[in-house]
């Protein structure tokens, strides 16, 4: 034998003469899961320990070591999973059945738990007790009691809106016999805001007064959280994982001035602790739930989430309880064995899976995440920080007539309904259902075109919308809908990146994107038969035109290829786009179109009233006043609703300032002064004044662009095309043409006024030219020019 040989041969022997200690394995066993008892008034997790029955449908799964802890653990720390398939030595230190069988015990998890004689379930608002020896946290009257007689009774109390004390209707003085409508505050509040000096009534002698739980809550002597899981432990105690609710004071900001008496916080922070803790529900709504709430005293307010580490607030968009429901335990979605004492290997693989789910719910349930696409793909994005304080504008009054109607009239608000455009919509819902109720889905493509302001993207939009009803149904099949907007794209081809991004998730060049586009629609072999049609909306298609018009080429092209099992949908402003593209381009668009006439003023009115359905804040003379000015000009709905928002907006301002100076006549609905007023300013602009008063050769200049504009449905042209122009409309009209040189020093001065864009280059001929303003703005201002009339044919 070798010395190596030799060598290895002891090392074995030492190894295996080594002495296991089992007290010394126990003890520290008993170090590593021990629990150790701090105070509950400085940490939320302390245990209590009572021995109750429970009721549910429990599910079981092996124990996790940090559910086994009792100490909440740090944020950073990571989870461990115990798999059942390891050796029987390490088995019998994690514990076994004391029948003796060597199956390990396991912690189960509940949806619903009857305790103490309450019923808790996740996704429950409860009070926690915060003291650890205080008798009167168990005292829970079940009415409150009026603050002057000290009695309760069926008779009808109020509730102070300041100070949220109850007070029986007939203890008032004086006595009220109707409920008031709108906000109350009680004559001791009153009293203290004008500064004097207010002491409450006493109880009687002997008598004491008890406290709801509400008030405990709020005077910081409870808590309250929000129940994120349920289960018992090995050892018969039975805990729950709780998110802390806080009140405003216990904030870094503290408590503000527009914060309502009754608002909470949602926290980032989480504990295990014990039921016996728990004392009863309470309930936290939404603002939209919580203004429509009329009865209980356990009802509060959440809006805001508060990042107990960076002491920032973000707003919550709703408080969903049933997130949770949809996260946790659930018969359908697991099916597993209900024996306590199973050990298969599909048990632990359920106990990885619901420690994924526990583990993305701490961490990215306070989250909102901004992803590329929401079906799959990678987390891409900053998250939002969050404010130090929350901003007053908010809940500082109530909104009047006029405030709700200049936010209905913003042109981001979405409306309700779409009126005036029936044929249309129903036109494109017709070409989308017979499309995707074909056996085989080939390919369509429809073209839509129409003047600006026209509700064409509107209506596809709400086609759409219909359409996924149709789909929840069951009366057409599944498909995916993508929408690129032109504007968006800083080059034409980054549209195959947003495309590829949007149908799988992954972010890749344009070119790399393009070739696994072409893949998916064009390869045959590539295409499944299970996989969904697409609906491919570009809006501004005319922005996607290049020198050789490759790109839009490739677009439509592909639904031309057998099992592509795409619809593209165009949007552009021009009318005659396809017969100005390769007649390569326009044969693969098809026949199919759709035109969107401008809107007259009857259509105008009607879009304008519906959306100010139910706000009583303009005078309908008003109202057909804006919507014929508007037909006169242009027909664009937007440019309607920016003249009635803006007239909102002066009525508003005049009738706050009349206020002000304490005068009670004024007027409160927008009429036809202030609709007036709306029109000169936007039609009086400076820049419109620029224009009206720019020189000859600069009025032509422009006139040339919006004829271009017209011609060719392009927002972009070069100045060699724009001279061409303007030489033509000198020669028709017997106007001396001024001449290349003079030409480039009139776009270098509507440039610097920034009237046009100008493209950066030395390359003057080729320089790319637009309007920095609507076209129909520039035939305001120039149609009724007195020393150039004939500009008037050509706007």
């Amino acid at each position: 034998m070798s010395r190596r040989s030799t060598r290895l041969v002891e090392k074995v022997n030492e190894y295996l003469e080594k002495p296991t200690n089992s007290e010394t394995a126990k003890s520290s066993r008993t170090k590593r899961y021990g629990v150790s008892k701090g105070n509950l008034k400085s940490s939320r997790s302390q245990k209590w320990t009572r021995n109750n029955e429970i009721r549910v449908n429990e599910v079981t799964c092996p124990p996790s070591f940090e559910q086994l802890e009792g100490k909440k653990r740090k944020t950073s720390s990571k989870r461990s999973i115990t798999r059942a398939t390891t050796s029987k030595k390490f088995r019998s230190e994690e514990g076994i059945n004391k029948k003796g069988s060597g199956r390990l015990r396991k912690r189960v998890y509940y949806q619903k738990v009857v305790f103490d004689g309450g019923e808790f379930e996740v996704g429950d608002d409860v009070y926690v007790r915060r003291r650890e020896d205080a008798s009167s946290d168990d005292e829970d009257p079940e009415v409150e009691e009026c603050r002057v007689c000290f009695k309760s009774g069926k008779a009808i109390m109020i509730e102070c809106d300041d100070c949220l004390g109850g007070f029986h209707l007939k203890c008032l003085k004086p006595p009220l016999k109707v409920i008031p409508e709108g906000d109350w505050i009680c004559g001791f509040c009153e009293a203290a805001k004008m500064g004097k000096e207010v002491q409450f009534p006493k109880p009687p002698e002997g008598k004491k007064r008890v406290r709801t739980m509400r008030e405990k809550l709020l005077a910081g002597d409870l808590w309250a959280a929000h129940i994120e899981s349920l289960w018992k432990e090995v050892n018969g105690n039975h805990q729950c994982k709780v998110r802390w609710y806080i009140i405003p004071e216990e904030t870094a900001a503290g408590r503000q001035p527009h914060n309502l008496k009754r608002e909470l916080y949602l926290t980032n922070d989480y504990a295990d602790i014990e039921m016996e803790s728990l004392l009863r529900l309470c309930e936290v709504m939404n603002p939209k739930d919580y203004y429509n709430a009329k009865e209980g005293d356990d009802i509060f307010l959440c809006e805001y989430e508060y990042d107990v580490r960076w002491h920032s607030f973000k707003r919550l968009a709703e408080i969903d309880k049933e997130e949770d429901s949809e996260a946790v335990d659930s018969d359908k979605e697991w099916k597993l064995d209900q024996n306590a004492d199973s050990d298969s290997d599909g048990d632990v693989e359920y106990e990885e899976e619901r420690a994924h789910i526990l583990q993305s719910r701490n961490y990215s349930r306070s989250t909102h995440e901004l992803a590329a696409n929401s079906r799959k793909g990678r987390f891409c994005g900053l998250q939002k920080i969050g404010a130090k304080k929350i901003p007053e504008h908010i809940r500082c009054h109530k909104q009047t007539e006029l405030e709700r109607a200049k936010a209905t009239l913003m042109l981001a608000s979405l409306p309700k309904s779409l009126p005036c455009r029936n044929e249309e919509i129903e036109e494109i819902t017709t070409f989308i259902e017979s499309a995707l109720c074909d056996d085989q889905c080939l390919g369509r493509c429809l073209y839509i075109h129409g003047v600006p302001g026209t509700g064409k993207t509107m209506s596809v939009l709400s086609v759409i919308r219909n359409l996924r009803a149709k789909v929840d149904a069951g009366n057409i099949r599944p498909h995916c809908f993508v929408e690129v907007n032109g504007l968006k794209l800083a080059a034409p081809e980054n549209i195959y990146r947003v495309i590829h991004e949007a149908l799988t998730g992954y972010r890749v060049n344009w070119k790399k994107a393009l070739q696994l586009l072409t893949k998916r629609f064009s390869d045959v072999n590539n295409c499944r038969d299970d996989e969904r049609p697409c609906i491919l909306l570009i809006d501004e298609l005319d922005l996607l035109v290049t020198r050789n018009q490759s790109v839009l080429y490739n677009i439509l092209d592909w639904p031309t290829k057998p099992q592509a099992k795409l619809i593209v949908i165009g949007i552009a402003n021009t009318m005659d786009l396809p017969e100005k593209l390769l007649p390569r381009i326009s044969s693969r668009m098809g026949i199919e179109r759709l035109c969107f006439g401008p809107y007259n003023y009857q259509q105008l009115q009607e879009i304008i009233s519906s959306r100010l359905e139910g706000i009583n804040a303009f005078e309908k003379q008003a109202i057909e006043f804006a919507s014929r000015k508007v037909a006169a000009i242009s027909g664009d709905a937007r440019r309607a609703l920016e003249i009635c928002r803006r007239a909102a907006e002066i009525t508003d301002y005049h009738l706050k300032k009349q206020l002000s100076l304490t005068s009670n006549t004024a007027k409160t609905q927008v009429g036809i002064t202030e609709v007036e007023a709306a029109i000169q300013e936007m039609f009086q602009a400076p820049h419109i004044q620029v224009m009206k008063s720019c020189s000859k050769q600069s009025k032509i200049f422009l006139t040339a662009m919006v004829h271009e504009l017209y011609k060719t449905g392009m927002g972009e042209a070069t100045f060699e095309k724009l001279a061409m122009t303007v030489s033509y409309l000198c020669t028709s009209n017997g106007e001396e043409f001024p001449g290349y040189d003079a030409l480039l020093k009139v776009g270098c001065r509507l440039g610097e006024c920034r009237i046009i864009l100008c493209e950066s280059g030395a390359k003057h001929r080729l320089q790319k030219l637009q309007l920095n303003f609507p076209s129909d703005d520039v035939s305001f201002a120039l149609k009724d020019s007195k020393d150039i009339p004939w500009l008037a044919k050509y706007l």
